[in-house]
Parts: structure tokens; C-alpha cells; sequence
């Protein structure tokens, strides 16, 4: 007990040592790979994958609306997490996937199969090697995004992400348990960090965040719809379509802004946008509206265009 380091004594009984504890200093911070859980039911399974992930050097973990809200403290999790507690309390808590995918430009959905619209598919081993090579141009954070136990991952979620991903398996019995599977892709992520860089690198999307390629999607909706191509009360899989095709193209920020400012102009064409500038409303005599609200003085404030109300 006294040759013992504290971490030692507090091992749990099934732990297997780690014989490279140390991060290769020469790789891309650990901190840049988020791993993301949507909608766990199990206050356990947070826990153990807290640990997962420590266990593979990283520790940037967010939780997408637990069915425990106070899962950081559950006792269950605290057991599973073992030396990784700190990870666990130190976990993001998101009421949806979007705010927890804040920053991230490259993410994958961790899912068993392609979906029929969804995004490119990926192996692990190959999404991680892309995620590692991402990392290395320095353009931002990677995600990688896990479903509820018993369903995985919603078709919606799915297209919320660049990339859906799926972990080799036996097709008969493939399914793993959610700590299972987040140990084994921060395991290739960290092969990945430390492994010599693919001869061919994947080709990479342009590097729109997640949440602005959502506002796109929004600004694309409301534009075909006023153009009358798309039905909200019958929406069939225009949408779905048009959500895969893009996500194979890799979006940029600048052409999704390019996009945006197109649906803008179809909503609203900007010579009415213009004369609207130009004609503003009579300012009532006594500088009000009437209703005891002063009015804004024409040219201050607002934004023509639309993309910044969306």
C-alpha cells in the first residue's frame, strides 16, 4: 500500500492499467474531440463513459437533456466513473443537440448504418483519421455524437451532423452497450493521434459550423415554401433530400451565407427591401407612434437581409 500512488489505491477492482498514460505532445489537443450523449436514460452509463474517455486522455464530454438532470451527482454514476469523476462533473449539460454541437465543425453521428438520406457514411477507423487530420489544419473542434440506448440516434439528429458513423461489428449481433461504444471510438481517436497521417486524406466539407448549416436548412424551408415547391403540412422527403445533397457538397461559412442571402432575396426581393428603406413610415407630430412608444429614428438599427433574424 505505500509504494501506492492515491490514484493507484483508488482503482477500481476491474481496471486494467494503462501503460501510455502520457499525451503525445506533438498531436492535436485532446480537448478539440467532444464526445456527445443525447438523451441518456441511464445515470450509470454517463458515468462510465466519463470514465471511457479519460481513460483515452480526453475529458471534453456534453450531455444532451439526461433523463436525470442530476446525473453528476447520481451514485451510480459516481460508482461507473471511477478515477474520471471530475470528468463527470465537469460535463456540459445541453437541452438539445444543437447548443451541445456549439463550435463544432466537423461531427459525426455514432450510428450502425447509413440512413437513406442521411449524410456520407464513415467507418470509425476512417472518421477518425479525418477528424485527426481536421485537427491538424487547425479548423476547429470535432463531435462525436451518441444515441439514447435503446434507439440511437433519431433520423433527425443524424442529419444534424457532417458525417454519420458506424463502428465494424458482427451484422447478426452488432449493437453495442453506450459506454461500450463510446470506449471504443475514444480509443481510435486517440490511435488516430498518435498514428503517422493517411497517406490520402479524406476529402474534407468546407467547415460550416453545425448550427449555421441549421439556420440554412430553416432559411431554405421558408423559401422554397413561399415559392410554393415545398409543403410543411406535407412535407414527404424534400427536405431530407436536399439535407444530404448539401452535406455531401461541405458547405464553407461564406457559402452559406451566399445561401442564405438567396432565400432572403426569394422571401422578400430586395427592391422591396430597398423601398422599404427608402419610404420609411410617417413619424406621428408629436415624435411617438400614438401608442406613447417613441419612434426609432429612419437608418438606426435592424438589419436588411434577413440572415441575421434567422
Amino acid at each position: 500500500m505505500h509504494g501506492k500512488s492515491l490514484s493507484q489505491v483508488r482503482q477500481a477492482p476491474d481496471s486494467i492499467e494503462s501503460q501510455d498514460a502520457r499525451p503525445d505532445s506533438a498531436a492535436p489537443r485532446p480537448d478539440q474531440v467532444r464526445f456527445v450523449l443525447v438523451e441518456p436514460s441511464h445515470c450509470g452509463n454517463i458515468g462510465a463513459a466519463a470514465r471511457a474517455i479519460r481513460t483515452m486522455a480526453f475529458s471534453n464530454l456534453s450531455v444532451v437533456d439526461a433523463r436525470d438532470p442530476d446525473y453528476r451527482i447520481a451514485g451510480e454514476a459516481v460508482a461507473l466513473a471511477a478515477n474520471a469523476v471530475a470528468v463527470l462533473q465537469d460535463s456540459r449539460s445541453h437541452p438539445t443537440l444543437i447548443e451541445a454541437l456549439d463550435g463544432v465543425t466537423l461531427a459525426f453521428a455514432m450510428t450502425g448504418y447509413a440512413r437513406e438520406f442521411g449524410p456520407p457514411h464513415r467507418l470509425l477507423r476512417e472518421a477518425a483519421l479525418q477528424a485527426r487530420h481536421w485537427l491538424e489544419q487547425g479548423r476547429g473542434p470535432v463531435a462525436f455524437v451518441f444515441g439514447t440506448e435503446r434507439t440511437g440516434l433519431t433520423n433527425r439528429d443524424v442529419l444534424r451532423c457532417h458525417y454519420s458513423c458506424a463502428i465494424p461489428a458482427d451484422a447478426q449481433l452488432g449493437s453495442l452497450n453506450l459506454a461500450q461504444a463510446v470506449q471504443v471510438t475514444a480509443y481510435e481517436m486517440r490511435c488516430a493521434l498518435g498514428a503517422l497521417p493517411p497517406a490520402r486524406a479524406p476529402a474534407p466539407h468546407g467547415g460550416a459550423p453545425v448550427e449555421m448549416i441549421e439556420r440554412l436548412f430553416e432559411s431554405l424551408e421558408g423559401a422554397l415554401t413561399a415559392i410554393g415547391f415545398h409543403d410543411p403540412q406535407v412535407p414527404k422527403h424534400s427536405m431530407a433530400r436536399l439535407r444530404s445533397l448539401l452535406a455531401r457538397a461541405g458547405l464553407s461559412v461564406s457559402e452559406v451565407e451566399l445561401l442564405m442571402g438567396i432565400c432572403a432575396a426569394i422571401v422578400e426581393p430586395k427592391r422591396l427591401r430597398a423601398g422599404r428603406r427608402r419610404n420609411p413610415p410617417l413619424s406621428h407630430p408629436s415624435g411617438s407612434s400614438g401608442t406613447g412608444v417613441p419612434l426609432r429614428p429612419s437608418g438606426s438599427g435592424g438589419q436588411a437581409g434577413g440572415e441575421g433574424d434567422r
